[in-house]
């Protein structure tokens, strides 16, 4: 691993202030050329600490998986949400991660009192909340968060991979590769592309 852990300062600020339950929230998949965009928000138990949580693009795929088994069992709440591709190119990407970020927030039980949220503030919540550039780096709840929606959405890619292995998704997850976009201009987009995404090579 690589980079430091992010940190619970502001989780702890804001529990001296009396928010008993601080969510982080973070999504994955917003370059991708086909899949979901996945979003996760997660609040995490003071009294159970996770050690080395960070941005999930700083860990391997078997630390990450160690980490979100650890996570789901120590949390106090999490959610998971996804917005699909025909919905992505309805509303644009922007407006999906968005909307997958604030469902993962409303769907939580319990509902959380402050959201910490990776990067935008999100619309269409009733709930204080606070947006942190970089903070699936700074922040433990969001680094939480971006790790559960990494792993779940990974997962989601392998099982379209075993449906359709014409793409590669197993390895590019979706993501523009090569390999990726060699196989979209012989076999054509799948029903999970994103018809509103034109990389410049298939132009």
């Amino acid at each position: 691993m690589s980079g430091a852990s992010a940190r619970r300062t502001r989780e702890n600020s804001l529990r001296r202030q009396g928010f008993q339950q601080v969510a982080g929230v973070d999504e994955v998949g917003r370059g991708c050329l086909a899949g979901p965009v996945v979003a996760a928000a997660v609040v995490l138990d003071p009294q159970k600490p996770i050690w080395k949580l960070r941005d999930s693009k700083l860990l391997n795929s078997n630390v990450r998986s160690i980490l979100y088994e650890e996570i789901l069992a120590k949390a106090s709440a999490f959610s998971v949400s996804c917005v699909d591709a025909p919905e992505i190119d309805r509303i644009n990407i922007h407006n999906a991660s968005l909307k997958a970020m604030s469902n993962a927030v409303l769907n939580m039980d319990p509902k959380p009192d402050f959201v910490l949220v990776d990067g935008f503030p999100l619309p269409n919540i009733d709930i204080l909340q606070e947006a942190i550039v970089r903070g699936d780096r700074l922040c433990s709840a969001i680094a939480a968060a971006s790790i559960v929606a990494k792993v779940t959405r990974d997962r989601m890619m392998l099982e379209f991979h075993k449906k359709d292995p014409r793409y590669g998704f197993d390895q590019n997850k979706g993501y523009p590769t090569k390999i990726h976009l060699a196989a979209v201009g012989r076999y054509g987009y799948s029903k999970l592309h994103r018809k509103s995404f034109r990389p410049r090579s298939l132009l």
